[in-house]
């Protein structure tokens, strides 16, 4: 029944106390939303908690949702202030952000390889480097690559998504991709 609906139909019969509706937006749009959480934060318990939130935050807000904005991009906005908001609480509690082993961008945006063991391990290489270079940029150019690069959302989403000018997303994942270049430059691991 739902499957067929836009999200801008369901949050409408969201607003009108259909529950199961917004049961649909959640099933829709939770990879996603974890996804970008994952990628800001670099913790799996804490992408989950803001991927959570995320979603009480739209529930409880349902009748502000303003039809001008698509769903997508007024949850990615949502999603982003929980992960901002869990930062500031971490960082004002003095907590140390990284995981266990001290490398917090180890565990970002893993993606498994089916191949020979050498070919594995190269790969895995790869990717910590990469996790590590994209986890050392500052939050504001960080996220515009984890939405652009990994989350593959356009200038526009994006620019909607952080209420911020178009030409600043733009100059923010130029300025982000210059410093990841410089730093995989300096290594002795060739990323392809």
């Amino acid at each position: 029944m739902y499957r067929d609906l836009a999200d801008e139909q369901l949050v409408e019969m969201a607003v009108g106390a259909d529950h199961d509706a917004f049961g649909e937006i959640v099933r829709r749009w939770e990879r996603k939303i974890f996804a970008l959480c994952f990628g800001m934060l670099a913790r799996e318990d804490e992408a989950r908690d803001a991927a959570q939130e995320t979603f009480i935050a739209a529930y409880r807000n349902l009748s502000k949702f303003r039809g001008e904005a698509k769903v997508s991009s007024w949850l990615h906005r949502i999603a982003v202030n929980q992960c901002l908001t869990q930062k500031r609480r971490a960082k004002s509690r003095s907590e140390d952000l990284l995981s266990e082993d001290g490398n917090e961008s180890d565990r970002v945006f893993v993606a498994p390889i089916r191949s020979s063991p050498g070919n594995k391990a190269e790969h895995a290489e790869r990717l910590r480097v990469v996790r590590q270079a994209v986890g050392s940029l500052p939050a504001d150019l960080r996220e515009v690559v984890v939405m652009k690069e990994f989350e593959e959302m356009t200038f526009q989403e994006i620019s909607d998504t952080l209420d911020v000018p178009l030409s600043t997303v733009k100059s923010r994942l130029y300025t982000a991709l210059k410093q990841l270049r410089m730093k995989l430059d300096r290594l002795p691991v060739e990323v392809v």
